[in-house]
């Protein structure tokens, strides 16, 4: 995530419980540890961030350390996790959740049991059930003219719905974006820019594809690493396409062919993104 009032970039180390801010101005490099895993941030409107955690959504200040539980749409689901989560222009907060495949234990629960869903969170706290159930829910953004939003499950492709702006409502699911080319691995976070192409990141894919708004591959850029995970635009004038990886789960021999795996990397896409609206709450 990008923060355009603070300058710097934020991302989460998931399995690590951390998260990390860094001011490209004056390389700057803050972490930040965290009582449950964080798997995706966006700006809110009066002060510090939303946090999507393990367990639900929280308001957190990382320099204080305040932190308010706002919502936990899943608490009857004590086996999922929070996974992907951005803000809609309205400021609405949404969230995709997926069974816990990072339990402390090792365990992990199967993600083929596609418990996952898609929730609304609200100003006051409020989260509404939008679709499901998802086996990974990630990817979500929104066309320039709020008329389309994207959502992404990594176990079956991208997808499309008919956004309403001032309700907040979705409709009219339909397949976006769909390859049987498993060398492009398989979809996780995404980003959108000014012209309104998605860049998705691939995981074990090593790239990043831009698609076109009817769903054609525009672009591919190659990572050196495979397990390729999410991306924002960023910088002064947002034309900077920061993205992250993983190195989680990587053999030693895998690492050794990846020494950067696990990085984030920052790349001269040519074009411009769309600023980040706070969260209204």
């Amino acid at each position: 995530m990008w923060s355009a009032a603070e300058g710097c970039l934020y991302w989460t180390d998931v399995p690590s419980y951390r998260v990390h801010r860094w001011y490209p101005a004056n390389d700057r490099h803050d972490v930040f540890e965290t009582p449950e895993m964080v798997t995706a941030l966006a700006p809110r409107r009066r002060d510090g961030l939303i946090a999507a955690t393990t367990s639900g959504v929280e308001l957190w200040n990382p320099d204080t350390g305040h932190r308010r539980r706002l919502a936990a749409p899943e608490s009857n689901l004590p086996g999922n996790r929070s996974n992907d989560g951005r803000c809609d222009r309205q400021g609405r907060f949404w969230l995709g959740t997926m069974a816990n495949n990072l339990n402390p234990d090792g365990t992990g629960r199967d993600l083929l049991e596609r418990s996952g869903h898609l929730y609304r969170i609200d100003a006051d706290g409020a989260a509404t059930r939008m679709d499901g159930p998802f086996g990974i829910c990630n990817t979500l953004a929104w066309s320039p003219d709020d008329r389309t939003m994207y959502v992404g499950d990594s176990l079956v492709g991208l997808y499309t719905y008919d956004f309403d702006l001032p309700s907040g409502s979705i409709r009219c699911r339909r397949p976006f974006a769909m390859t049987d080319d498993s060398s492009l691995g398989v979809p996780d976070g995404s980003a959108i820019d000014a012209d309104g192409y998605l860049w998705n990141c691939r995981w074990g894919g090593g790239c990043v594809l831009r698609w076109t708004p009817d769903g054609r591959l525009d672009r591919r850029v190659d990572l050196p690493c495979d397990q390729v995970t999410s991306a924002a635009f960023g910088g002064k004038n947002l034309d900077v396409l920061y993205v992250t990886t993983a190195r989680h789960g990587l053999s030693e021999e895998t690492l050794a062919r990846q020494p950067l795996a696990g990085a984030v990397f920052a790349i001269d896409a040519g074009v411009r993104g769309l600023p980040d609206v706070p969260f209204v709450g």
